[in-house]
């Protein structure tokens, strides 16, 4: 249907990454194994926490919910890029791209959330131990997770709303692996000023408010260990305060580089090389630092498998 010179699109194409064709392969093999480690890392830590009752705490309730949230951050692109690198015709619907970006957003956002709320948990730990139960109710932590999906939700509405009123001339490829935002008001007829004002706005609040209150939260730790005499217990704080914020600077870094102040400099290919930080690598990542290397988790995992062999005899 042609109106006024515009073209309803009914699919777009996503270029997907710039590979050369005698190297698909080994990327493909590349990014099975990063889709794979992040669903299995992930869902080990899930399952841990539901099964022992030690990780019934709220740092490991703000944790699951952080691992179901880069669990489904993966699922949402990884199996597309998958299916691309091996198809001839890269396509997506109108539809499927809308939804597609509006699942990426709401989870873009509540990693954001939940990054904070962790942030918190672990300053109130630190700075006021003798206080942490009862700051850190249960009903607090599930109001603060719900308040985080509240917030993350109601903002992905508004970018998929403002987004389905465009309109899209012929050009429907998307030199993307995905349907980023960005990528698709490059290619909208209509006049893109509302939804890029609302990206410059509500994401900068909602990106540079949260990664200023981690910051702060973690000086205020750094502060409150520098008092503390034990070698090993500064040692220990700054060793885990660095990982966790080189995770959160990659994080926030690539999304405020690309969506919030973005370069006239940046290429399509630095733009997928960056998103591909946050939405492949992160998620990869976290396990790692924020589960795996825990000794609380260690054990954890000891104990299930110690369980399930003694069942086997």
């Amino acid at each position: 249907m042609i109106m006024s010179n515009q073209t309803f699109i009914s699919h777009f194409l996503l270029l997907g990454l710039n590979i050369p064709p005698e190297h698909r392969p080994l990327y493909y093999a590349l990014f099975l194994a990063m889709y794979l480690i992040t669903v299995l890392g992930n869902l080990i830590i899930i399952i841990l926490i539901l099964l022992d009752s030690h990780l019934h705490t709220p740092m490991y309730f703000f944790l699951s919910n952080l691992s179901f949230s880069d669990l489904c951050f993966s699922c949402v692109t990884m199996p597309k890029l998958l299916h691309n690198m091996q198809s001839h015709g890269p396509s997506i619907p109108y539809a499927g791209c809308l939804t597609q970006m509006y699942f990426i957003i709401i989870l873009v956002a509540l990693e954001g959330f939940l990054l904070v709320v962790m942030a918190y948990d672990r300053y109130v730990a630190i700075c006021y131990p003798l206080r942490y139960t009862s700051i850190m109710s249960p009903r607090l932590c599930v109001s603060l997770v719900v308040l985080c999906w509240m917030l993350a939700t109601l903002h992905a509405m508004l970018h998929t709303i403002l987004m389905a009123r465009l309109s899209f001339c012929d050009d429907n490829v998307i030199p993307h692996f995905f349907c980023d935002i960005s990528a698709l008001l490059k290619l909208a007829c209509s006049d893109t000023y509302i939804n890029e004002l609302m990206i410059f706005i509500v994401g900068g609040i909602l990106s540079v408010i949260p990664f200023s209150l981690i910051v702060v939260s973690y000086v205020q730790i750094v502060c409150s260990i520098l008092k503390v005499s034990s070698a090993r217990v500064i040692h220990k704080v700054f060793s885990t305060c660095g990982s966790h914020l080189s995770v959160v600077s990659l994080f926030y870094g690539t999304l405020i580089g690309l969506y919030i102040f973005p370069s006239a400099n940046n290429s399509n290919v630095k733009e997928t090389a960056m998103a591909m930080m946050y939405t492949a690598v992160t998620p990869m990542l976290n396990p790692f630092i924020y589960s795996l290397r825990n000794r609380d988790m260690k054990e954890a995992l000891i104990s299930v498998l110690c369980k399930k062999k003694i069942s086997l005899y």
